[in-house]
């Protein structure tokens, strides 16, 4: 028996799944780190931890599972996109925390760039909206920032990664630099019809085009990792919401996905040839393989899981993500409660930045559950949002919507969805798409199995029909579209 290690770097965990040659999932490991929060919306990690966190549930799995590191054929690495770590060449010590995709803090950064004229080249180049998510403007903020860096990077001491190159650069202890077309295409700095560094926005965002890794295809030969003395070559590389589209095999044009992780990702695959979306979504990259690109219109939702942890944690009126199921059953409607999560503003559609979350339709009746229930319909809403978009915009009416992430287990949200929708939501065996996908892609790369073999074994998956008649489930939409507006 052959095995793949997908190794699965998320916004709040780190990861690692020991697969089989036929996918099957043999053992797992989680670890969480820190999340830093210096100031208001600024989000940090420590790159070190993430790495020691990563190393960890590697070394886990392997020793775990009993597998000997040389019946490992292949790696497969997915990441949270759009974080940036730079640092040393030659320490191999970050200069600076990593900024993380939900960092606000290059904002006013990016309203100049777009009150100076230059949102349209840089959609019409990247595909991408001019927004702090991105990371051009955070490589440009620690260059800045942090003593010395600037004169560092222009010397060709700095090297610039998101987490899928970091993890490269030390798996393979720091012989390669490189990361992928699905990555690179989240940088604002890529062009994603010519394949290639931008020129014109490294100078603008004013970046030494030497600190920017090597971009190769998704399924690709990215070095190999010394695993416990062992060299395991690393076969595919895709941002986490790709490898989701990927692992949930939507590899025709018209097919779609949503991710409900920290955030809410939907993606639809929109084939062979570049298109703009009319409706503020994003253009993207979904991987190559063979040199082949293909596309994916995007919808980024920033906060989704994450609303749940801030009840955990901050307002402490659950103790675990699975109480919100029962909870949310408990109330026949929502009481009139609308909760807008956008604590790090609002993604796509909208795209404000500085939007604050809010909570509307409080009442002497309000209660815990409500609270709760509000969260869960408001991530509902806002994949609506971002669905109505991608419908307009595709031109194709969807008729199903696979679904994955750890949210996605929450059967009343699944419902709920599905209502809003009012479409099957269809939710595999196995919510882990993302790390599928990265298995899937190493596997690919080590000659395991081809596309239309993977497509041939999906297995059956549980299905979610409307159950809410439109005109009821049009009513609430309607009543979330102006708690939005009150806050927008």
């Amino acid at each position: 028996m052959k095995y793949i290690l997908a190794i699965d770097q998320g916004t709040t965990s780190s990861r690692t799944i020991l697969f089989d040659e036929n996918l099957k999932e043999i053992t797992k490991e989680q670890k969480e780190f820190e999340q830093i929060f210096p100031q208001p919306v600024w989000v940090e990690h420590n790159a070190n931890e993430i790495w020691e966190t990563q190393l960890f549930t590697i070394q886990t799995v392997i020793k775990n599972s009993g597998i000997k590191p040389e019946d490992i054929v292949s790696i497969g690495i997915t990441n949270q996109r759009e974080t940036t770590v730079v640092w040393d060449k030659i320490t191999g010590e970050p200069i600076y925390n990593a900024l993380v995709w939900q960092d606000r803090r290059t904002a006013e950064f990016c309203e100049n760039l777009k009150q100076d004229g230059h949102e349209k080249y840089i959609r019409n180049t990247t595909g991408l909206i001019i927004d702090a998510y991105f990371s051009g403007t955070k490589i440009n903020w620690i260059l800045d920032n942090v003593d010395g860096a600037r004169e560092k990077a222009e010397a060709g001491n700095l090297i610039f990664g998101t987490i899928d190159s970091w993890l490269i650069w030390k798996l393979t202890d720091g012989k390669i630099h490189a990361t992928d077309v699905s990555n690179a295409s989240r940088t604002m700095l890529f062009d994603i019809k010519k394949m290639e560094w931008d020129e014109t926005l490294l100078k603008l965002l004013n970046i030494p085009v030497q600190i920017l890794p090597q971009v190769k295809n998704s399924v690709d030969d990215f070095g190999f990792a010394n695993i416990n003395g062992k060299e395991i070559p690393i076969k595919g590389v895709a941002g986490d919401q790709q490898a989701a589209l990927f692992g949930q095999c939507c590899f025709e044009k018209g097919s779609a996905k949503n991710t409900y992780g920290t955030g809410c990702f939907m993606l639809m695959n929109i084939g062979a040839d570049f298109r703009l979306s009319e409706s503020k979504l994003l253009t993207t990259i979904a991987w190559g393989i063979n040199n082949k690109i293909e596309y994916a219109l995007e919808g980024s939702v920033f906060i989704a899981g994450a609303v749940i942890h801030w009840l955990r944690d901050n307002l402490q009126i659950i103790t675990s993500a699975e109480e919100t199921e029962e909870m949310a059953a408990s109330l026949p409607d929502n009481g009139g409660v609308y909760f807008v999560p956008a604590f790090t503003g609002l993604g796509a559609p909208h795209w404000d930045m500085y939007a604050k979350g809010s909570l509307t339709g409080l009442s002497r009746g309000t209660n815990k559950n409500h609270i709760v229930r509000a969260a869960l319909e408001g991530i509902c809403y806002q994949v609506r949002d971002v669905f109505d978009a991608m419908k307009k915009d595709s031109g194709i009416t969807l008729k199903e919507l696979k679904v994955d992430g750890g949210a996605s287990a929450n059967n009343w949200m699944m419902q709920f969805q599905s209502d809003q929708l009012q479409i099957p939501v269809i939710r595999p065996k196995n919510l882990e798409s993302t790390a599928k996908g990265a298995a899937m892609l190493a596997g690919i790369g080590a000659g395991l199995f081809t596309m239309e073999e993977l497509k041939k074994n999906e297995r059956e998956p549980s299905i979610f029909s409307p159950k809410m008649k439109l005109v009821a489930a049009d009513a609430l939409y309607f009543e979330w579209g102006e708690a939005v507006r009150k806050i927008s």
